[in-house]
């Protein structure tokens, strides 16, 4: 049986009619803010405090995006004939986020947890050259990261915390078993004998 001249116009009628009576979900996004997922990646957040200028970060970056300068200071000795200390001091902490490409790799390397995903995502600007943001921008970035989520109370420990805990219950036991063994002397000192 051939078709019927215009059936398909009115197939296409019947969807737009459907579509235009129901209600719509598309977010105007100036006006409402979107609902991100908790492990979202925005940009890249910054604890300064952790730093200790491993460079890791930055020789493990594909894009070499991250630019990190630093100088030494020497602390005085802690005590009379100690030596003196150095550490390197952070003078600056820059991620170029038009060679970022968002892989998260620095943040993975990181040591000491330094580094942290931010949802925030309104960053843009007119000016290629200042998608470079300085630790003071990455440190604001620091404050927007959400609490980390709840470990599940049905998983497994830790290796880490299992041998830990192990060695610590040895500790005890051993710290408890001199002092039942100190306890007849201790006893038999304040009697006034001597073993």
């Amino acid at each position: 049986m051939p078709p019927i001249p215009g059936s398909g116009l009115a197939k296409g009628l019947a969807v737009t009619l459907r579509t235009m009576t129901k209600k719509t979900v598309t977010a105007q996004y100036p006006d409402s803010q979107p609902e991100l997922p908790p492990r979202s990646r925005g940009v890249i957040g910054l604890f300064e405090e952790n730093c200790t200028v491993c460079m890791l970060c930055a020789r493990e970056c594909p894009d070499w995006c991250i630019y990190i300068d630093s100088h030494k200071e020497t602390s005085p000795p802690a005590a009379p004939g100690g030596r003196e200390r150095s550490r390197n001091v952070l003078d600056r902490f820059a991620i170029d986020f038009s060679l970022c490409m968002y892989c998260g790799i620095c943040i993975e390397v990181c040591p000491f947890d330094a580094l942290f995903w931010s949802p925030e995502f309104e960053y843009a600007e007119t000016d290629i050259h200042e998608l470079t943001h300085e630790r003071d921008k990455l440190r604001e970035w620091m404050w927007t990261v959400p609490e980390p989520p709840a470990l599940d109370p049905g998983a497994e420990e830790p290796k880490e915390i299992a041998a830990a805990r192990k060695t610590a219950d040895k500790l005890a036991a051993r710290a408890q078993e001199q002092q039942e063994q100190q306890e007849p002397r201790r006893q038999q000192d304040e009697k006034g004998g001597t073993p």
